[in-house]
């Protein structure tokens, strides 16, 4: 299978492309960054800016059979979040392909309270991570107006670098957790789970949610 993985120096997008490539299949690692310094795990690697560049966006994707967006802004950007999302979404629906997105965990319900969402509790969240928090609920909002073909796997609470075990839990509302209620994912397991659905798809316009359980 070929697959484009969008944002592939990032720290989700680089372990994407080292799964996918563990896997057999061709992958071009598309960056904003020079082309030499993007994951040299890819098969192939183009510099890009989505924001600037829909044509040869829409260039890139046509000739791809999966797309995977593991697009971050830098910092203190967080809120173009959406507008980058949107404008991958978009591309893939003009060439009929289909989109995964890795998305956040900001929506997911809490286990002690329906009620209460990763990003609505108070105190839950950091001061230093809200800004992409915010930025991953807007996303998911312009997800839900979208007809393409797309899905958005959101991580645990504790997305952290780390050991690939091969295993791992999808739920949907909620934030995965273990037995003792911890909510905890390495990036890793993260990439083979969204490698997974990329082969074998969840219904369309869905939005999971991913952790160790």
């Amino acid at each position: 299978m070929k697959l484009v993985i969008l944002g592939a120096k990032g720290m989700v997008g680089s372990r994407l492309i080292a799964e996918a490539r563990r896997r057999g299949h061709d992958v071009l690692g598309v960056s904003r960054s020079d082309d030499a310094n993007v994951s040299e795990g890819a098969s192939s690697r183009r510099r890009l800016d989505v924001a600037t560049q829909p044509e040869v966006l829409r260039e890139i994707i046509r000739s791809q059979d999966v797309v995977i967006s593991a697009l971050r802004p830098a910092a203190g950007r967080e809120s173009e979040l959406p507008m980058l999302t949107r404008a991958v979404v978009e591309a893939a629906y003009d060439e009929r392909r289909p989109v995964l997105v890795v998305g956040g965990a900001a929506n997911l319900q809490l286990s002690d309270c329906a009620n209460d969402t990763v990003l609505s509790r108070p105190g839950f969240l950091p001061d230093s991570v809200r800004p992409i928090a915010e930025a991953c609920a807007a996303q998911e909002a312009y997800l839900a107006t979208s007809s393409a073909h797309w899905l958005c796997l959101r991580p645990a609470a504790e997305l952290v670098p780390g050991e690939r075990t091969g295993n791992y839990v999808l739920g949907r509302s909620r934030l995965v957790t273990n037995a003792q209620g911890r909510s905890r994912i390495s990036v890793e397991d993260y990439a083979v789970a969204m490698l997974d659905l990329a082969v074998s798809p969840a219904p369309w316009r869905t939005l999971l949610a991913v952790g160790w359980g």
